[in-house]
C-alpha cells in the first residue's frame, strides 16, 4: 500500500471523531396534535430545505388499490379550496423556490428549497393541503392518465426496470416490497377519488407525518412557525398496520423475461434484514460493508475481475438498503460482455460470492472499502438537502434520527469475520432469486424517454 493512500485511510477512518465533534445539533419537537419537527442548522448559505415526511408508502397498499400511494402524491398538487390547482407550485416558484416529490416503498414526502425568510411560504402551503386536499374528478381522471404515461415511459418501455418488476413481484411471495411503488397498470386504471380520498384521510395527519427543516435557520423560530401553521391541524385516529411478513423461502427461484431489448441482464436478489429488523445489528451493518466489497468504486471486486479483469461483464453492481422498513434484498446485477453468456456471467458471480464465503477480506480490502463507503457517507452531509433526506427517511421507517450520526462508528467497527459470517448465513441457495432477461429483437418504435428530475411528471 503506498504513503499516500495509507494517509488517506487514516484521514477518513479518524473521521468520526471529527465528524462528531462537528456536527451541527438536531432539535427535535413534538407538537400538541403529534407533528414531530426536527431541524438541523447549516449556515453555509442562506437557504432552507423544508420537507413533510408521511409514514406510508407503497409497501402499505394491498391488492387492487396498487399505485394509490403514488397517485395521492401527484394529486396533492392539484389544489385546495384555499389555492386552486397549480396555485401551490406557482407561488413556491414566485418566492425563488423549487418544489417535488416523491413516492417510496415506506414513505412519501414533499418538499421545498427556498431563501430562508421564505420558510413561512412552504409551512402555510404544506399545512393547508395536509389536512384540506380537494380531490376534483375533473384533476383526477387528467392525473391517472398522467401516471400511467409514466409508468409505459420508465417501466414499460425499459427492458431492465421490466424485468426488476417481475423480479421483485416473484422474490417477494406476500411481503410489501412486492408490488412496484408506481402500482400495476391494470390497478391504476381502476383507482377511484374514493380510494384516493380513504388513502389520504387514513394517512395524511400530523400525528402521521415529520417536519423536517435544515439550513440557515433559528430552532426557535422554526418551532414558532410550525406551532402557528401546523399547530392547529387535527390528529388522526390511526389504525395499527398489518405486518404482512414474507413467507420463509425454502429453495431458489429463477424466472426468464423475454422483451425486445439490446443486451442481456441478470439479477441475482437475496432474502436479508433491514437495520431495523435484524437480530444482531452487527450483521446489517456487515452487509453494508459486504456491499462495498462488490461494488464499492472502481477498485470494487465486481468492476476490477469481472468487467476489466476477465471482461465477462460490461457492468456489474451490488446494493442492499440498510434503512428500509422491512426486510428486503442483498441484490448483485450484471450485464454480459458482447460474445459472453448470462450463464457464463452467471457462474462468475456465483464464484465471486464463494470466495467471499470461503475466505476473509484482507485487512487491506476492508480498510479501502471501508474508506470509500464512510467518504461516500461524510462527503453526503454536504448536501443540506441529502441532510434532511436522512433524517427524514430514519425517522421514518421506524428507527429513529438518532441512528444517523451511529452510521460511520459502525462501520468502522465492522470485522473481516463478520462480513465472512453474513456472506455465508445469508448468500446462500434458499434465499436466492435469480432473474434473467432475455432479448428479443428490438422494433423500429424507439421507447419513449422519461421525464427528468427527482418527481414523476404532474
Amino acid at each position: 500500500m503506498s504513503f499516500l493512500l495509507r494517509s488517506l485511510l487514516f484521514v477518513v477512518l479518524a473521521l468520526p471523531v471529527l465528524v462528531h465533534s462537528a456536527e451541527p445539533q438536531v432539535h427535535e419537537f413534538t407538537l400538541e396534535n403529534g407533528l414531530k419537527v426536527l431541524v438541523k442548522e447549516d449556515r453555509r448559505a442562506p437557504v432552507v430545505v423544508s420537507q413533510v415526511w408521511y409514514k406510508v408508502g407503497s409497501s402499505y397498499e394491498y391488492g387492487g388499490i396498487t399505485g394509490v400511494a403514488h397517485l395521492l402524491e401527484h394529486m396533492m398538487f392539484k389544489g385546495t379550496k384555499k389555492h386552486p390547482p397549480g396555485e401551490f407550485s406557482r407561488i413556491i416558484a414566485a418566492n425563488g423556490g423549487s418544489e417535488n416529490a416523491f413516492t417510496g416503498r415506506d414513505y412519501t414526502a414533499y418538499f421545498q428549497s427556498l431563501e430562508k425568510s421564505r420558510l413561512a411560504v412552504s409551512f402555510e402551503l404544506e399545512a393547508d393541503r395536509m389536512r384540506n386536499l380537494q380531490l376534483l374528478d375533473e384533476e383526477f381522471q387528467k392525473e391517472r392518465q398522467v401516471v400511467l404515461e409514466e409508468r409505459r415511459m420508465r417501466t414499460d418501455d425499459k427492458p431492465r426496470a421490466k424485468t426488476y418488476e417481475y423480479f421483485n413481484a416473484m422474490a417477494h411471495t406476500n411481503g410489501g416490497y412486492r408490488n412496484p411503488v408506481i402500482g400495476w397498470a391494470d390497478d391504476i386504471k381502476h383507482l377511484t377519488v374514493a380510494d384516493l380520498n380513504d388513502w389520504y384521510q387514513r394517512y395524511y395527519a400530523p400525528n402521521n407525518a415529520t417536519l423536517v427543516v435544515v439550513g440557515d435557520v433559528d430552532p426557535n423560530e422554526v418551532l414558532a412557525l410550525a406551532k402557528k401553521y401546523f399547530g392547529p391541524l387535527q390528529p388522526s385516529s390511526l389504525k395499527s398496520v398489518k405486518p404482512r411478513t414474507e413467507v420463509e423461502q425454502v429453495g431458489p427461484r429463477r424466472m426468464t423475461v423475454r422483451l425486445p431489448a439490446k443486451q442481456p441482464f441478470l439479477v441475482l436478489g437475496y432474502k436479508v434484514p433491514a437495520l431495523k429488523n435484524v437480530q444482531d445489528e452487527v450483521e446489517a451493518y456487515a452487509l453494508e460493508v459486504l456491499a462495498g466489497i462488490l461494488d464499492g468504486g472502481n477498485s470494487a471486486r465486481l468492476a476490477t475481475r469481472l468487467v476489466r479483469g476477465q471482461q465477462i461483464a460490461v457492468s456489474a453492481g451490488a446494493g442492499y438498503d440498510l434503512y428500509s422498513r422491512l426486510p428486503s434484498l442483498f441484490i448483485v446485477e450484471a450485464s454480459p460482455a458482447p460474445g459472453q453468456t448470462v450463464g457464463a456471467l452467471e457462474q462468475a458471480l456465483e464464484r465471486e460470492i464463494r470466495l467471499l464465503q470461503e475466505k476473509a477480506v484482507s485487512q487491506q480490502e476492508l480498510d479501502r472499502v471501508k474508506a470509500q463507503v464512510l467518504a461516500n457517507a461524510i462527503y453526503e452531509r454536504d448536501s443540506v438537502f441529502y441532510q434532511a433526506m436522512q433524517l427524514g427517511t430514519l425517522e421514518t421507517v421506524g428507527l429513529g434520527w438518532k441512528r444517523m450520526d451511529e452510521y460511520v462508528e459502525r462501520i468502522n467497527a465492522v470485522t473481516a469475520e463478520q462480513v465472512l459470517a453474513v456472506a455465508r448465513k445469508y448468500l446462500i441457495d434458499d434465499r436466492l432469486s435469480v432473474a434473467v432477461l432475455d432479448p428479443l429483437p428490438m422494433t423500429n418504435k424507439q421507447p419513449a424517454q422519461a421525464q427528468p428530475g427527482g418527481r414523476h411528471a404532474r
